[in-house]
């Protein structure tokens, strides 16, 4: 009988708070001294009592409405007990059966629930076979998302988790960087036969990349269709991917929710919604921004951009916001809805300056205004100048943040009128007499040649058809 994936995702998001999510301590990604953002409360010292982190709340009822998720009326934190050296609590802040959200969908895959809890600390193994414990993590403010156990493919799993960290950016819920951690993605998988039944679920726990979860999850669809296919069961377990092996490895038997003997938190009061004063819901849903799926029908319908370009527009925020902003100046100065080749400079040569400088179009260093690089696009729409000189300029406006005019008139490239250019290919003509003799006899490519004198003697400055017509004129 046929054996049919049946795939669910868990997935962990680091919120972007200032606070921990019970405590004052510092939320810092980036601390890389150990055991410095901690406290008695974060560190689970008796009599301690935690509060809640409002921005946390917000920020998952944000993502939540964004998701077409429900929000109950009350919501409640509960203790999820198990022991781990990285848990100074011995138990973890979450919630149970009263989450922030409900429902929602994402490309299609029904969400269970989006839930608020805390995250643990981070264990460090040294090469000498030690472990070391770092808290500054423990008791950041994390978000675990639930699908419905309906993903039918690797492929479509990978989808899911990529479209959901776009979201988590644009929503400004969380940086999501998976290199730090920020975001940890768990796979459950089975195989149902054509009826529907499901077998044996098998979890794969922390994989921290994309492509990580693409092979993981194929790697376990197979392992699990050998072991059928061979007569063995498969086990109910909790396994890890093995990145270097290429394969997922057993962990442990997997828990159930009653094995974290899971109790209402007693210090915490649960979290009515409809109280008055209570966070005003309809007002974070008229917040919300533009998600990716509606901005990249948006561009493709505005600006006449392919699926493909919208794609590359939508991945990248800010480059997105840059290039509406270029287009909008674009037209003030060409008065035509031409976008083509602002895209491909942007997208090409803009792109490749700040990769070499490793920066990103919003850093502040960043000295090129959208306004600048229309204009510099305007000279190229508008045939003053060539591909070979926009390359230059762009170079030039990049180290000074000058923009085109000034870089052309500091330059005296500028200023090229059709009777000086005229001159010029004369000039070229009577240097060149083997090049015109070998394209009298048919040889196009001399053409070319000569063109490419003419550019030389202007250094990049005018448009090559409008020299190839004056050399044509006067050969």
């Amino acid at each position: 009988m046929a054996q049919l994936p049946t795939i669910g995702l868990e997935i962990h998001a680091e919120l972007k708070t200032r606070t921990k999510m019970f405590c004052a301590c510092s939320n810092d990604p980036d601390e890389r001294h150990p055991n410095l953002n901690i406290c008695p409360i974060c560190l689970g010292h008796p009599g301690t009592l935690p509060t809640i982190n409002e921005e946390a709340i917000k920020l998952i009822l944000k993502l939540g409405l964004a998701l077409g998720g429900q929000v109950p009326k009350k919501a409640k934190f509960d203790r999820k007990n198990y022991f781990y050296p990285d848990l100074p609590k011995g138990y973890q802040l979450s919630q149970y059966d009263e989450p922030l959200i409900s429902g929602g969908e994402l490309n299609g895959i029904a969400i269970r629930r989006i839930h608020l809890e805390e995250d643990a600390g981070r264990l460090i193994h040294s090469d000498t076979g030690h472990s070391l414990v770092d808290f500054n993590r423990a008791g950041v403010p994390l978000m675990e998302l639930v699908t419905e156990p309906a993903i039918k493919s690797a492929k479509e799993a990978r989808l899911f988790a990529e479209e959901l960290r776009l979201i988590l950016r644009y929503l400004g819920v969380s940086e999501a960087d998976m290199e730090k951690g920020e975001m940890r993605i768990e796979a459950n998988i089975s195989l149902s036969d054509s009826e529907g039944i499901f077998g044996t679920k098998v979890e794969v726990k922390n994989i921290n990349s994309f492509r990580a979860v693409e092979a993981a999850i194929e790697y376990e669809i197979e392992r699990q269709e050998k072991s059928l296919s061979a007569g063995r069961e498969v086990i109910q377990e909790t396994r890890g991917w093995d990145e270097t092996r290429g394969e997922t490895v057993s962990q442990r038997t997997k828990e159930e929710a009653h094995d974290y003997r899971y109790l209402p938190e007693p210090d915490l009061p649960p979290l009515d919604f409809s109280a008055a004063g209570a966070v005003d819901l309809e007002e974070i849903r008229a917040m919300l921004p533009e998600l990716p799926k509606e901005k990249r029908k948006r561009l493709g319908e505005e600006y006449g951009l392919t699926e493909a370009q919208a794609e590359i527009l939508a991945l990248d925020l800010p480059l997105a916001d840059y290039f509406e902003e270029a287009v909008s100046e674009l037209r003030e100065l060409v008065k035509e809805k031409r976008t083509e080749t602002l895209f491909n400079y942007l997208t090409s040569d803009l792109k490749g300056l700040l990769g070499k400088a490793s920066q990103a179009i919003n850093d502040p260093d960043f000295k090129i205004k959208p306004a600048q690089f229309a204009d510099l696009v305007s000279l190229i729409e508008k045939k003053e100048i060539g591909s070979r000189l926009a390359k230059n300029i762009l170079e030039e406006m990049f180290k000074t943040g000058l923009d085109a005019h000034a870089i052309m008139r500091a330059q005296a490239l500028g200023g090229l009128d059709e009777k000086a250019l005229e001159e010029l290919a004369k000039e070229a003509i009577e240097e060149n007499p083997k090049a015109v003799e070998d394209y009298k006899k048919g040889k196009e490519n001399s053409l070319q040649f000569i063109v490419g004198q003419v550019m030389a003697k202007t250094r990049g400055c005018g448009e090559p058809d409008k020299i190839k017509e004056l050399i044509l004129k006067n050969i």
